[in-house]
C-alpha cells in the first residue's frame, strides 16, 4: 500500500447526485448533506476544484440548494449513468481538471450504485480515491455498509470528513485554518 498525505493542489471535489428527490429516501441524509457542503466549503477556501453531478435530473429534480450555494456558479453536469466515468461529459470535465490533480474526493448517493462505480471508474482512470463515509449513504443502512466494504477491497480510501479536511488544513493557525474554524466547530 502506498502511503501519501492529501495534497490540496493534487485534490479534486466530486459531488455526486445529492438531489432533492432523492434525498428524501436516503438514510441519514442530513448528516451526508452537512458534511458535503462542508466539504464544499473547505474545498473553496483551500482552492480545490469541484465536479458536481445529477442522476436524471429531469425525474429526480436539482442538487439541494445547500450543495449548489457552495458550486460557485458551477453547473451541475446530469448524467443516466451510474459510473460517473462512463458519462462523455462528466469524464472530460475531470479530464480538464487541473494537471496536478491526482486524488478524487468522492462524496453524495448511493453507496452501492453511483459512488461504488464511479469510484471503480476513478479508480481504473488511474486516479487514487477517497471516500468520506460520513458524506455517503444509500437507501438502507446495509447497501451504505457492503458498498464502503467494497470500496475499501477496492483500493479507495474510507475516511471521514473531518479526516480529509484536516489533513487538507494540515495546521491549526493559518488563515485557511482561521477561514474554515467556524464551521468545523
Amino acid at each position: 500500500m502506498e502511503l501519501y498525505r492529501l495534497e490540496p493542489a493534487q485534490c479534486a471535489l466530486l459531488v455526486v447526485d445529492i438531489q432533492e428527490n432523492l434525498m428524501r429516501v436516503i438514510d441519514n441524509a442530513e448528516e451526508v448533506t452537512r458534511n458535503t457542503v462542508l466539504l464544499q466549503k473547505s474545498a473553496n477556501v483551500l482552492n480545490i476544484p469541484q465536479v458536481a453531478t445529477t442522476q436524471y435530473v429531469a425525474r429526480i429534480g436539482p442538487l439541494l440548494p445547500a450543495v449548489t450555494a457552495e458550486l460557485g456558479g458551477l453547473t451541475p453536469l446530469d448524467k443516466l449513468e451510474f459510473d460517473c466515468f462512463g458519462n462523455a461529459g462528466i469524464a472530460a470535465a475531470v479530464k480538464g481538471l487541473p494537471a496536478a490533480v491526482n486524488t478524487l474526493i468522492v462524496c453524495g448517493v448511493e453507496t452501492h450504485i453511483c459512488i461504488y462505480q464511479t469510484v471503480l471508474g476513478a479508480l481504473m482512470a488511474g486516479f487514487r480515491v477517497w471516500v468520506p463515509a460520513d458524506a455517503v449513504s444509500s437507501r438502507k443502512p446495509g447497501n451504505k455498509e457492503i458498498g464502503l466494504a467494497r470500496l475499501r477491497e477496492m483500493g479507495a480510501v474510507v475516511a471521514s470528513t473531518e479526516m480529509i479536511i484536516y489533513e487538507w488544513l494540515r495546521k491549526a493557525g493559518s488563515p485557511e485554518f482561521k477561514a474554515l474554524l467556524p464551521v468545523l466547530k
